[in-house]
């Protein structure tokens, strides 16, 4: 059977994968995943070993373009955490393997839409530290522990049947911000539709002048209004449609699902808020 995607010709450091508009995806039948998603999801579009595959060759691009270079990580919660976190790996495994050693710094901070009709203001940006989690013997791991990993988070937030996001988004806290200046930053975000969200996330990053700030999302959709921002980095150019897993969620479900998949109207009202 034919793939799904094409490697896109761009020229840069731009380049993903693209996937077409008319891919009918894979049959959930093919994969394992968790049983209390059983009858929510329309089929996979996106397999986890390609995702993982995929990821490593990010990592690889941005290792060449940044060099020696030490970076600070700027992820984008919540559902950029798990592509952040592996990213992150990649590029710490090829730097170990490497004459080109590079030191990374990882923050996160978290974008909230908001609907304008809503009374009292909604905390739109805020900043987090990585931490480290405790082992039984009192060590720390040193993964990507956001302080907030749970909880109903606004970004993304849907109306109706919540599958549609709010246009709006309010940006507060960029003061938190202030010790990029003259920093090399990398943005990790899960997903970037029109751009507008992460161009107002840049505008306020950019005044605190670093010296150098890159985009990578694993994926793009192509969207009817789009606003011309493009990512430096990115995995996956999709279709605008509503996806799922790989820490995307719905209403704070399907995190836990590896795959990128495709919610059906099933699941959208199971679990509809």
């Amino acid at each position: 059977m034919a793939g799904p995607v094409g490697l896109a010709a761009r020229r840069g450091s731009a380049r993903g994968v693209v996937i077409s508009d008319d891919w009918p995806g894979y049959s959930l039948d093919l994969f394992t995943y968790p049983q209390h998603y059983y009858g929510d999801l329309e089929y996979v579009l996106i397999p986890h070993g390609i995702i993982v595959d995929r990821t490593e060759r990010l990592a690889k691009d941005i290792t060449q373009d940044i060099g020696d270079n030490d970076i600070v990580v700027l992820c984008v919660l919540k559902g950029g955490y798990k592509f952040c976190a592996d990213l992150v790996e990649h590029i710490k495994n090829l730097s170990r393997n490497s004459e080109r050693f590079i030191s990374m710094k990882v923050d996160f901070v978290r974008l909230k839409s908001y609907h304008p009709g809503c009374v009292g203001p909604y905390f739109a940006l805020r900043h987090w530290r990585k931490r480290r989690r405790p082992q039984r013997d009192g060590e720390g791991s040193g993964e990507l522990v956001p302080e907030e990993s749970q909880g109903s988070g606004m970004r993304g937030r849907r109306n109706l049947q919540n599958d549609k996001s709010m246009e709006d988004m309010q940006i507060m806290g960029e003061d938190d911000l202030s010790d990029l200046r003259g920093k090399n930053v990398l943005i990790v975000e899960d997903i970037i539709g029109t751009g507008r969200t992460m161009k107002a996330l840049l505008n306020n990053i950019e005044k605190c002048e670093p010296k150098m700030i890159k985009v990578a999302s694993l994926l793009v959709k192509r969207t009817s209004q789009p606003d011309g921002f493009r990512p430096d980095y990115y995995g996956f150019e999709i279709p605008d449609i509503f996806v799922v897993g790989y820490a995307l969620d719905y209403n704070e479900h399907f995190r836990d699902l590896n795959h990128i998949c495709v919610i059906n109207d099933q699941g959208k009202a199971k679990y509809r808020v």
